[in-house]
């Protein structure tokens, strides 16, 4: 992420953690593992936070379960099995953030048709066909993912799997371990008018990488 974005994350859910009394009623009824994945991502949120200068608050939920950040923040959750994360900013530098995480893993079968438009499958194919040992079904639905995470704060708008197209670039091998990374960016295919004020949103640059079979990607708008 680039300089100003707090971040914190963890590799599972640490004992003794507990969420804010206002946060409460939006997991009263969930199942364990459900509640533990949320108060691990708030907890984890608010050390973002802290690394802003911020005190802890709750994040409670807004439009289609968008997080409310404090005033003058923008911040961006993601968690998956074995790993949870947080993100924030201050909105004069950043004017979004969006990232997700996923196992690093072939889709299930036949969800690729349904989050994909054509011509992103025909790069997937041609891709596999190298068998380079990357799930690029799976980063292509991260990536939407975080693309739409970093959308719906500026537009309050839905954004389909197919209103987005991404291509993706791979640099060379990063990290002691060589693990993958690149950069991908997603070509918004609907009106891109913000409500913020701010131009509208055509395209949306991307970070990816692969590590500890993981997939991470990251979209920081400024």
């Amino acid at each position: 992420m680039p300089r100003g974005v707090g971040a914190a994350d963890s590799f599972g859910d640490p004992d003794g953690l507990s969420v804010l009394p206002a946060e409460e009623p939006l997991i009263a009824s969930a199942v364990e593992k459900r509640r533990r994945e949320f108060t691990t991502a708030r907890h984890l949120a608010r050390r973002a936070l802290g690394q802003l200068g911020v005190e802890p608050v709750p994040i409670l939920r807004g439009e289609r379960g968008m997080p409310v950040w404090p005033r003058h923040v923008v911040g961006s959750m993601t968690h998956c099995d074995g790993y949870r994360a947080a993100v924030t900013a201050y909105s004069m530098q950043i004017r979004s953030l969006g990232i997700d995480a996923e196992p690093h893993a072939p889709l299930p079968d036949g969800v690729l048709g349904h989050t994909s438009i054509e011509a992103e499958r025909d790069v997937l194919t041609a891709r596999s066909a190298h068998d380079d040992g990357l799930h690029w079904d799976r980063l292509l639905f991260c990536a939407k993912e975080a693309t739409y995470k970093a959308w719906f704060p500026l537009t309050h708008r839905w954004l389909g799997f197919a209103d987005a197209h991404i291509v993706f670039d791979r640099d060379d091998a990063v990290g002691t371990a060589g693990e993958p990374a690149g950069t991908f960016t997603s070509t918004i295919l609907i009106d891109g008018a913000a409500i913020d004020g701010g131009p509208p949103l055509l395209t949306l640059p991307g970070r990816w990488q692969i590590a500890n079979g993981l997939i991470l990607t990251t979209i920081a708008l400024t």
